[in-house]
This record gives C-alpha cells, structure tokens and sequence, in this order.
C-alpha cells in the first residue's frame, strides 16, 4: 500500500507532495529527465511515492541558470535578501508540523525530532535575518602616510550544498541561510533517500522567490545520486561546496574541488566521546549518555559513541545505564511512544559493549546506537583516550571541579571542534560555529564568524591626499 493509499499520509498533499514528484527545481521551473526513483517509509519499507530524479544535462542547464541569477542576487543590498530570508523563515513556520512529519516518515527519526529540525531552519533564518546587517569590513591602520587601509567581503557567487539523510533538511538551513544573506546564489543535492523532504522545502523556498519577482535560479535543488554530487565537485562555476557525510566520501569531494583551486566546507564523520569523572553528578550524566547515545537512533555526527569512566564510578554509571536502556522503546516514530514491533521496516536495539580503547572498531564511526564503554583511572588518560581517534567532532566532561575543567577546554585538552561540560555531545545550538577538526574535517557552519567562509576578503589600500 502506498502513502497516498494511508488516511494518515493525507498531510503530503498540503506540502504539495504527489505521487510521482519532479525531482529538480532550476530556473525556477520543476523539471527532470532521470530515473524514477521510489521513496520508502524506513519504518515498514513502504512505498511514499515516487520522485523523478535529475539527469547531468538537467544539472548543466540548471547551473547555467543559476550563474547567471548570482550576478543580479549578489548586487542586492545584504539587509533586502535578508528580508527574503526572513520571508522563508515565516513560510517554514507556517508548515512547521507538516515538514517535520515528512522529516520523519521519510528519513526514520521521532516525529519531535522531525518538527525540531525544521524549526532549526526557522531559527538560521531568524540569525541570518540579523547577520544581513552585520556582514561587517574593517579598516587598517596603513604604515604609510595619507594612506587608509581596508577590508571588505564581497559574495563568492554560487555556493553548492550536498547534504546526508540523516539530517535531510537542517543542514541546508545551515549553509544557505548564511549564504543567501552574504549574496550567494544556493544549488542543494538533498540526500538520495530523503528526495520527498527536498521536494517540500525547496517549494517552500520557491514560493518565496516568485512572491518577491526574483529569479527561481537563486535557489536550485537536484534529487540525485552520486554523478550530481560529482558534477557539482567539479564545477568551476561554484567556489564553495559544502558536504556533509562521511569521511570517505568528503575527502574525494575535497581533492576533487582542490584540484580545481576551489573551497570546501566539510562535515565529515564523528567519534564523540563522554568523560564521566569520579566528582560527576551521575545521574545527570546517566541521562546525558542515554540521550547523546540513543537519540535520531545514534545517527547524528554528535552521536556518543565512546563512553569513559572513571574506574571509581564505572559500576555505578554502567548500572544505571542499563536500567535506562531497558526503558527505550522501539517502534514507528510516527506513534507516540512507540513499541517493540514485528516489522518489515530497519531496526536495531540499542547496544552497549565494554571494549579497550585501543580496538581497532574504536576508531571507525559506527553510524548507529553501538556505545563503547572504557574504563580510566586519570584526566591525563582519559583526555589522551578522547584524542586518539581520527576524528574530532564533539566531546563532553562531566565533572564539579573548576581545574578539570578549564584543562579540558585548553591547549592541553579535547582537540575536538565542540568542547562541552556537563552536557551531551548532540544538540549544538546554532549560535555556535558547528564543526570539527581532523578527519570530521575542518569545517564551520551555522553562527559565530562563519558567514565568512561564504564570501572572499578583499584587502585594498588608497592614497587618501597628495
């Protein structure tokens, strides 16, 4: 039985979901000319509907189009596409329940998760709304006389977002937001298993466009599998491309934009541990762990993967963990508290292992709810444990003790991009840079200063009298 056939699935039509859907927005028109592709419920492996993906002549004469929108988007004012942006804030808002529902038919997380994604869309819309007035330059005290320096940002002109299933649509919030209010134009590959959620954000963001008489190429969206990915790689038209996804696959991306002197933006693989000291509150962390670890079923970058105990407490936390494990329910993350099911659908039991740090599966992402657990006697150890995985997204400590603390944020400390303290690895708040170093891969998105990444510096000096 397909989606269209279920009372319950009558809320696709009011995001203006059909049962065969044209994959590709570009020049502000919905076309495709690839293969038919069938989106599934992972929850029962049932059909949703079908989606018409993109074909690579598809994408070329997309991009054409959207060149040539960059050079009218990039000469209008900050604070205007600001206001555009804020427009795409609004409209979100007003399908909030409905997106967040295909968010979680489609792509397997609870539906609260579903609807607190989108609202993270809505939430970079508001931030960016206030960034389009900040976009800020500087001026440079010059060595030389009657001479002033200065510093300006200028929009690179088209900016590529390739997205992963897990995170269908907040990661485009992420990146577009920001890249639309610094002048950009945006071409998104959504994920190959979460085509219907691409579908229904970028109507949404299209429906905007035309409201304000701009051109639809300012935003243009592919469904497609992995030669739409590799075409935007390799596209000299687009200075940045950000990608989010696994190590593996973001260092080709990167070598592929590098040899073409491009950017890239990379959110690559996690590995996150938690630290629970012999001073932690450990219910607290019992909490924490069971929330970082089990939650979106352990497919979030933030995932806690690794689980560090101080020896003194470790029987004590992996107790209650336990107790707390046997309280997960599993079941359709459509129903509200779900159940252990039969099903046809995926799905897995949330598992805990004791292992030594030094195996060789620590070091892998394992992208689903496994948790390793390890035992420590020393910070000095368990910071050397934390650090010694390739990857370098997000940490957490939990401890009362102002000198563990302050070492852990420090040179001599987590080596991870997000260094938090008493709370779970997940759950960053868009304020923040997003983002980790080693192989998660270095990049920033979401707020602080990484608007910056989406626009060029220039630095020019004038002679100001004779």
């Amino acid at each position: 039985m397909g989606g269209f056939d279920k009372k319950e699935y009558s809320f696709l039509e009011e995001i203006d979901i059909a049962p065969r859907n044209l994959g590709c927005y570009f020049d502000g028109k919905w076309k495709a000319s690839g293969p038919v592709v069938t989106s599934v419920n992972p929850a029962n492996n049932q059909k949703i509907a079908e989606v018409v993906e993109g074909s690579l002549e598809d994408y070329e004469e997309g991009m054409r189009a959207c060149a040539e929108a960059a050079k009218i988007w990039m000469q209008v004012p900050a604070p205007k596409r600001g206001d555009v942006v804020r427009q795409i804030g609004d409209a979100l808002r007003a399908k909030l329940h409905q997106l967040g529902r295909i968010v979680s038919l489609e792509m397997g997380k609870i539906l609260a998760e579903g609807v607190g994604e989108v609202q993270e869309i809505i939430d970079m819309c508001d931030f960016a709304v206030g960034l389009s007035r900040q976009l800020n330059g500087s001026i440079i005290p010059s060595e030389r006389p009657n001479h002033v320096m200065l510093e300006m940002w200028n929009p690179l002109g088209v900016v590529g977002v390739i997205t992963a299933f897990n995170f269908p649509c907040a990661v485009l919030g992420w990146n577009a937001c920001i890249a639309l209010v610094c002048g950009n134009c945006v071409v998104w590959k959504g994920a190959p298993t979460t085509p219907l959620v691409t579908i229904a954000t970028t109507k949404i963001v299209a429906g905007v466009l035309e409201k304000n008489n701009l051109p639809g190429a300012i935003f243009t969206a592919f469904c497609g599998g992995a030669e739409i990915g590799q075409a935007i790689a390799k596209d000299s038209r687009i200075p940045l491309v950000s990608f989010t996804g696994s190590s593996k696959v973001g260092l080709s991306v990167q070598q592929t934009v590098n040899q073409r002197f491009g950017k890239c933006l990379l959110e690559l693989s996690g590995n996150n541990a938690i630290i629970v000291m012999d001073d932690a509150d450990v219910q607290l962390a019992v909490r924490s762990v069971l929330f970082a670890a089990v939650g979106t079923a352990g497919q979030r970058c933030t995932t806690c993967r690794r689980l560090l105990l101080h020896e003194s407490v470790y029987e004590r936390v992996l107790d209650q963990l336990l107790v707390a494990y046997k309280q997960v329910k599993i079941g359709d993350p459509l129903e509200k508290g779900g159940s252990v099911i039969e099903s046809e659908g995926n799905f897995v039991h949330p598992t805990i292992v004791e292992i030594s740090p030094d195996s060789d599966v620590v070091k892998e992402e394992l992208f689903g709810p496994v948790l390793y657990v390890m035992k420590f006697k020393t910070l000095e150890e368990a910071i050397e444990i934390n650090n010694s995985v390739p990857q370098g997204l997000s940490s957490s400590i939990f401890t009362r003790r102002p000198e563990i603390i302050f070492k852990w944020i420090g040179p001599h400390g987590s080596d991870c991009g997000i260094v938090n303290v008493n709370i779970p690895t997940n759950g960053a708040e868009i304020g923040g840079a997003f983002g980790g170093e080693k192989a998660t891969g270095g990049g920033r998105e979401a707020g602080s200063d990484s608007w910056k990444q989406y626009m060029r510096r220039s630095t020019w000096l004038t002679q100001t009298c004779r």
